[in-house]
């Protein structure tokens, strides 16, 4: 059995395909990570979701910002733009209804005991263990699939607030801990989230630090996959995988295998 991590798909259902032959992936045997991002920009979501679903526990997919902007125009939440023209189809098809619930009781966060690996869209805050990252988690995806779950799309859009605090409640807290979860690349040294840098690090203003170079942070010990940053790229450590190498931009689709000494690297030309 192997466990394999491939970053955001984006709709690119052609080279996720063909990154899934290299690997000769058995779904009666291995288990897929996803990301986060199943859908929008590349020209196939409708395929992408339908497969993943199909895939039933033999793939787990945390929930990213694409997949949540896909969530809030379904639920008339989020204003339509010409950005949101490759979802079209998913609204078009006879099985819609049944796609747009499957995506909304998906997780924010997955943890595999075995491998202390965690999985995440765009990373986790510096003061969450791997414990109370997965209970923040909980807290939205308890409210996703409630029936006030339109009203929780509707009020997750915002840049503030942006410190974390346990005394945040109700919509705010639920919006921080999207942010973070889904969004977030840069803080503050205060640790305030910052949403001004999408580019590389290396190239952001000197009072902004990357939300995994803290030190001391709490989920030491654990080791984070994530996607969302496709100017950071590939990065293979021991407590840091980062997976989002940029496919629907025609770079590469990337797949790691998480459950071996040696992490596999695996890629296949993104979306062309």
């Amino acid at each position: 059995m192997a466990v394999y991590a491939i970053g955001d798909i984006q709709g690119c259902y052609d080279p996720f395909c063909e990154l899934l032959d290299a690997l000769r992936f058995d779904p009666a045997a291995d288990t897929l990570w996803l990301t986060g991002d199943l859908v929008n920009r590349g020209p196939k979501s409708l395929k992408t979701l339908r497969f993943v679903k199909s895939l039933g526990d033999s793939a787990i997919t945390v929930l990213g910002n694409h997949d949540l902007h896909l969530l809030a125009l379904s639920a008339g939440k989020l204003r339509y733009r010409n950005r949101f023209e490759t979802l079209q189809k998913i609204f078009r098809a006879d099985d819609c209804d049944e796609l747009i619930d499957w995506l909304r009781r998906r997780p924010l966060a997955h943890y595999d005991k075995s491998l202390k690996t965690l999985l995440v869209h765009a990373g986790t805050y510096p003061s969450w263990t791997a414990k109370k990252t997965l209970a923040r988690a909980a807290e939205v995806e308890a409210a996703l699939q409630s029936d006030k779950y339109k009203k929780v799309l509707g009020r997750m859009y915002g840049n503030s607030p942006n410190l974390w605090s346990g005394d945040l409640s109700g919509y705010m807290r639920l919006r921080f801990i999207i942010n973070c979860l889904t969004r977030m690349r840069m803080l503050t040294k205060k640790k305030q989230l910052n949403f001004s840098h999408s580019g590389s690090p290396f190239r952001a203003r000197k009072n902004l630090v990357p939300w995994y170079a803290f030190e001391d942070v709490a989920w030491a010990g654990t080791r984070v996959v994530f996607g969302h940053w496709s100017a950071l790229g590939l990065i293979v450590l021991p407590n840091l995988v980062s997976l989002d190498t940029g496919c629907i931009w025609g770079r590469q689709l990337t797949a790691v295998r998480l459950d071996k000494r040696v992490p596999r690297i695996v890629q296949v030309r993104g979306q062309s």
